[in-house]
């Protein structure tokens, strides 16, 4: 008579080990090799000394299409809820400091700008604002108000000032830039980073001016970020983080060792079918 003799312990074992390989070799592969210089921010240029001379601020000017929010107050405040037909657009923290996605995009409450590049106020009329900065356009609000209200103050912020940032980050989302004013650092800031998969060498920032779209690479690797015209975004900016080598290999990698493992699970399910 034969017998057949299981060692199931030292089976269950081999299994431990079988598996526990697998699952390591698996992240092996998934797991690239990244340089540290290819994420290092603001690495020295042989060029550059301490200091990088940084380029003139950035101040956006009013356009035909904008939506401007207008909030007054002054010493008379029934007097001075005539001129704020439209309710804030938050009540404690600025909704625009927060990503929006569509469809939950914020409400655009505010005066439109015209083609003709005018908004109309109540009582003080058409107001030209076109090629106005924010300050400017709050400074002549302002002053038309001064025969109305005693001691006004106004509050001109631009809901139109939006950026997307795309591709290799953390978060990637449009954002609302709440005081006219946004960095490329401060807009990978918002959206979490760059993954250890993107390309900071190599990011691509799309503009519109004029009617034409333009396409610039900028390397925050390097200090000389500082000076580029790209350093100060503009509204409807889109900023594009690429994946590098690593991730693209990865996804290969990923679909040539699944078809190993299913084959490597399906023996250890035969396996253990014949032993218990």
């Amino acid at each position: 008579m034969n017998y057949t003799f299981y060692d199931y312990p030292s089976q269950r074992t081999f299994l431990r080990f079988f598996i526990t390989v697998i699952f390591l070799e698996t992240l092996f592969t998934m797991a690239g090799c990244v340089s540290p210089k290819k994420i290092v921010y603001f690495q020295s240029d042989i060029e550059n000394g301490a200091n990088v001379r940084m380029p003139e601020a950035y101040v956006p000017l009013i356009k035909a299409g904008d939506v401007l929010s207008v909030q007054v107050s002054s010493l008379n405040l029934e007097a001075s809820t005539f001129f704020n037909p439209y309710a804030p657009i938050s009540q404690s923290t600025p909704r625009a400091q927060q990503p929006t996605n569509s469809p939950g995009l914020p409400e655009m409450a505010g005066y439109m700008v015209s083609a003709t590049g005018e908004i109309e106020l109540p009582l003080i009329g058409l107001l030209k604002v076109e090629k106005l900065t924010i300050s400017q356009t709050s400074a002549l609000i302002k002053e038309k108000l001064a025969t109305y209200l005693k001691e006004p103050t106004v509050n001109v912020r631009n809901l139109n000032f939006r950026i997307s940032v795309l591709g290799e980050v953390m978060r990637p989302s449009l954002f609302t830039v709440p005081n006219d004013q946004i960095t490329l650092i401060e807009a990978l800031s918002l959206a979490g980073d760059a993954t250890i998969y993107g390309r900071r060498d190599n990011i691509l920032v799309v503009r519109e001016e004029n009617g034409q779209k333009t396409f610039a690479r900028v390397d925050i690797t390097r200090r000389s970020l500082f000076r580029s015209p790209y350093y100060y975004l503009h509204p409807n900016d889109i900023v594009y983080v690429e994946p590098g080598r690593a991730r693209v290999n990865n996804a290969d990698h990923f679909y040539q060792i699944v078809p190993a493992i299913l084959s490597a699970l399906s023996l250890v399910a035969i396996i253990l079918s014949r032993t218990y």
